[in-house]
Order: structure tokens, then C-alpha cells, then sequence
């Protein structure tokens, strides 16, 4: 396939997805776990405009790979290959966005909580977590749904590029063990934040190997049907 500008903008779109959602996240000042507790307003407090900041760059990562997603489809949403593509990169959108979604309730809830619990008695603290603890159970629901449905979404992809060998074999493989992974960890272990964190890392990698791949090789569009 012809390297045109498509091809670079799709395969950049992956790669900056990339970066902003690990910049974000490994370069944050701290680390909110699947509940927000008390602890951690003292611990965003300490710098907040830095981690709002930090945690802003991540939340754009998830749009960016949303919009890389929706590049790629223009590229490959073609007979035969769209009957695959088309609700694998939908469902993998609707997982990305559920995923920015909880993660601006924590942005959200973690910097407005430093000013609701600041000052306050232990009492008042506990008053203030006990009302939020609703949102916060929501909040992991979304979470886990949002990466089951990406799961879902990915391992069509994957299946797709294997099948028409769109791209090589072994970053088809790796998309498919990527959306395996991602929903038999969840449905396994469904709550338990820390395993689940290797895979956000993995995650990054495909983001890049995709990216790369496309600006290196394009992807192989011979199938296509008239």
C-alpha cells in the first residue's frame, strides 16, 4: 500500500495515543487504586495542579486511541475485511471511551476531594467518603465493563488482520492474546486492580506496534473485494 498521508496520520494517531496514555500515567504523582480513599486527598493535595495536569494527558490518551480506531476504520472498513472490523473497532471504541469515562470520575472526584476534605476531622472525612461510595462502586463497574468490552472489540481485530494478513502475523497475534487477556482477566479476577495493571502496559506496546507498523508497512489491503 501507497504511504500516503492516511497511512501517517492513522499510524501516528496510534503512536501519540500511545505516548499521552503512558506520559500520563507513569509520570503522575500518584496513583489512585479502584476506590478512592481518604488517603488519598492528602496525597494528590500535595501537588495538585501538577496531577490533574498529569491526569488530563492520560484521559486524552484513551480519546486519542478512540481516534486512532476510528482512522484505522477508513482505512480497512472494506469487503471482505468489514464485516470483522467494523464491530471490532466499534466495540473497542465503546470499551476506550467507557475507560476515559472512569477515569475522569477519579480525576474529577480525586481533585474536588481535596478541597472537601481539607481542614476536616477524621468524622467529617468519613462522612464524606460514605457519601461518595455509591459513585465509587459505579465507577469500578465502568472500569471493568470498559475493558471487557475493549477486549471484545480487540480480539475481532485481531482475528481479522490473522485471517486477511493485513499486517505481520505476529502483531495479528498479539491483538488477538491482547483481547483474550484483557476480558479472561477481568472475568476471572474481577476485582482486583493490581494484576490487571501489566495488561495497561501491554496495551501501550500494541498502541506503538500499530502505530509503527502502519507508518513502516502500511497494511495489506489485497483482499479487498471490488
Amino acid at each position: 500500500m501507497k504511504k500516503d498521508f492516511e497511512l501517517k496520520f492513522t499510524g501516528w494517531l496510534f503512536i501519540a495515543a500511545a505516548l499521552l496514555l503512558w506520559g500520563g500515567w507513569t509520570f503522575t504523582s500518584h496513583h489512585i487504586g479502584e476506590y478512592i480513599q481518604a488517603s488519598d486527598f492528602d496525597a494528590v493535595g500535595e501537588s495538585v495542579w501538577y496531577w490533574i495536569w498529569m491526569y488530563r494527558i492520560h484521559i486524552f490518551g484513551w480519546v486519542t486511541m478512540s481516534l486512532a480506531l476510528f482512522a484505522f476504520m477508513t482505512l480497512v472498513g472494506k469487503k471482505p475485511f468489514r464485516v470483522m472490523m467494523l464491530p471490532g473497532v466499534g466495540m473497542t471504541i465503546i470499551g476506550t471511551m467507557t475507560l476515559a469515562i472512569a477515569a475522569a470520575f477519579y480525576y474529577n472526584y480525586g481533585a474536588w476531594g481535596v478541597g472537601e476534605t481539607m481542614g476536616k476531622s477524621p468524622e467529617e472525612v468519613d462522612a464524606f467518603m460514605n457519601n461518595i461510595l455509591p459513585v465509587n462502586q459505579y465507577v469500578t463497574c465502568f472500569t471493568r465493563f470498559g475493558r471487557i468490552f475493549s477486549g471484545v472489540g480487540i480480539v475481532l481485530i485481531g482475528a481479522a488482520m490473522f485471517k486477511w494478513k493485513m499486517v505481520p502475523l505476529w502483531l495479528g497475534g498479539l491483538t488477538l492474546l491482547l483481547g483474550l487477556a484483557a476480558m479472561g482477566i477481568i472475568l476471572a479476577i474481577p476485582d482486583n486492580f493490581e494484576i490487571y495493571k501489566p495488561l495497561f502496559h501491554v496495551k501501550v506496546l500494541w498502541l506503538i506496534a500499530m502505530g509503527v507498523v502502519i507508518l513502516t508497512k502500511g497494511v495489506d489491503l489485497s483482499h479487498q473485494e471490488e
